[in-house]
């Protein structure tokens, strides 16, 4: 057990640009991790931390329980582990995890395309349906939320590590996909439930889902076997693109091979 009680101490001004800086895993190859049920749904995925910072409190209470996970676990103030939190409610434990860009694209993965989604909210609940409904891949084209930011890996709640994750990828990448690709749209297309009935959804599909206002570039839509519409009776004009996503990919999810 290693303590650290100033807030100047080099590596808590290490946690601190991890914590709330969103890009700052890319150059450090390491991401920030905080909180009770995000560190237990890495180690279920099979995850080692590099470092584990525990508060004192929680220290006193589970000491034996996190000693000996890895070399480095250090023990912090309450207070100190509160100015690292980008929590209301701060948490009293985080990880330090290794982080790598992965390049290589699945052709032939059950797949989600975010087309620079700007809100870190829409990325984190997009991520975790794709995984809950069985999605292997996720594709993040350059402009879209940083997908192991803080912000985005609390959405997320465990999700991202049961994906594959590939940052910056371009139309080009998304056209090397052999599956059916599929693109939500407010004003045209099929509608979703039409497909459904026609037997025209299959679970193994690529679904691209457009940025907040602009939807999706023009340059994905072309590479679209299905432009597909939501059907909503209620009047409203546009569905928030969370929402669609988890109604889409269920769809897919569940329609008969």
């Amino acid at each position: 057990m290693i303590p650290i009680s100033s807030r100047d101490n080099p590596q808590v001004k290490a946690w601190r640009r991890l914590a709330q800086d969103s890009t700052s895993y890319r150059k450090a190859g390491q991401f920030w991790l905080e909180g009770d049920h995000l560190c237990h749904a890495a180690l279920a995925r099979g995850v080692h931390p590099q470092q584990v910072v525990l508060t004192e409190s929680l220290w006193s209470e589970q000491g034996p329980q996190w000693d000996g996970l890895t070399e480095q676990v250090f023990v912090v103030p309450d207070a100190l582990f509160a100015g690292l939190s980008g929590l209301e409610s701060p948490a009293r434990i985080g990880f330090v995890v290794a982080w790598q860009a992965h390049k290589q694209v699945l052709p032939d993965a059950s797949t989600v395309v975010l087309d620079r989604l700007q809100d870190a909210g829409n990325v984190g609940a997009i991520l975790r349906c794709a995984s809950a409904f069985g999605y292997r891949q996720v594709l993040a084209v350059k402009g879209t939320a940083a997908l192991w930011s803080s912000k985005v890996l609390r959405a997320g709640m465990g999700a991202h590590f049961g994906l594959q994750l590939i940052e910056s990828v371009d139309d080009v990448d998304v056209a090397s996909l052999q599956v059916p690709i599929l693109t939500t749209s407010s004003h045209q297309g099929p509608f979703l439930h039409t497909l459904q009935k026609a037997g025209d959804l299959h679970p193994k599909c690529a679904w691209v889902f457009g940025h907040e206002g602009q939807g999706v570039s023009s340059g994905l839509m072309a590479l679209a076997h299905h432009q597909v519409r939501i059907a909503q009776p209620g009047g409203e004009e546009s569905l928030n693109v969370a929402t669609a996503a988890a109604i889409c990919l269920h769809a897919s999810a569940t329609a008969l091979p």
